[in-house]
């Protein structure tokens, strides 16, 4: 798929138990709020496990990041399903076989509340 200024690639993902064990063993991050299930029995999903879904979209078109930026609106839990939106905002070839991208995106929960928006920017070599 050629990529354009203004298209919209998007992701979703439940998060489950595993998902959070698995980061946890990765990341080290044991937050208590990580390993210690609330009142419905819910696990906080990591902030950078969240942050996977626009990092899938731009692995799916093999874009090497340079930058990337995160702002974190209220917190994932296991067993919630994330719907992420990435728009392309910069897409031009460059010297060397190479294209610059710019990308903003959205991720919102099962009930349309915002849980996380930022941008990357990087290459994707041809």
């Amino acid at each position: 798929m050629s990529l354009k200024v203004g298209d919209i690639l998007t992701f979703q993902r439940t998060f489950t138990e595993r998902d959070v064990e698995l980061f946890t063993e990765i990341s080290g991050d044991r937050g208590i709020h990580h390993i210690t299930p609330d009142a419905q029995g819910r696990y906080v999903v990591q902030g950078l496990l969240t942050a996977t879904l626009p990092t899938k979209i731009g692995g799916d078109h093999n874009v090497l990041a340079r930058t990337m930026n995160f702002e974190f609106f209220r917190p994932v839990y296991t067993g919630d399903t994330i719907n992420c939106e990435v728009k392309i905002e910069k897409y031009e070839r460059q010297e060397n076989n190479r294209t610059a991208i710019q990308a903003s995106f959205l991720c919102k929960n099962q009930h349309g509340k915002e849980v996380l928006k930022g941008d990357f920017a990087g290459v994707i070599f041809h």
